[in-house]
């Protein structure tokens, strides 16, 4: 299944079964008054198409990705980028892409990789409330 075209704007890609992630997901959802992203899970159709397509497994992805058209942002550049468009107060914290992505990564990928023993995983796929889901891939 191919995406929307990225005119329909950003696609964050998100594991749906990490508790960490899935509420990620939903203060996007809730935060996201212009309505710019969409999002999908890599346990999805769309997520893990999405995610072979950028050379990523999406039985074992060590990071959250947005998809802009063919571009890709991965990591703690793909957190910040998600802050940004959220517009104000949370686009301040783009500030932090003054620190460079070498102090930025590390940080960012040992939660990523220890995700499921800190925050722990949940039985079944997060979905989102009903009026969400049209921003669900």
């Amino acid at each position: 299944m191919e995406p929307k075209p990225d005119s329909a704007g950003p696609i964050i890609l998100f594991d749906a079964e990490c508790i960490l992630c899935s509420a990620n997901a939903q203060f996007v959802l809730s935060q996201d008054r212009k309505k710019r992203f969409r999002l999908a899970s890599m346990q999805g159709e769309v997520g893990s198409a999405l995610y072979r397509h950028f050379g990523i497994d999406p039985t074992n992805p060590d990071s959250i990705i947005v998809v802009y058209g063919e571009q890709m942002l991965r990591d703690s550049d793909a957190v910040l980028s998600i802050y940004a468009g959220l517009g104000w107060p949370w686009k301040a914290l783009s500030v932090f892409r003054v620190v460079p992505r070498f102090i930025r990564d590390p940080l960012y990928l040992l939660i990523a990789r220890n995700r499921y023993r800190l925050f722990g995983k949940r039985d079944s796929c997060w979905l989102p409330a009903p009026e969400y889901r049209d921003r669900l891939l």
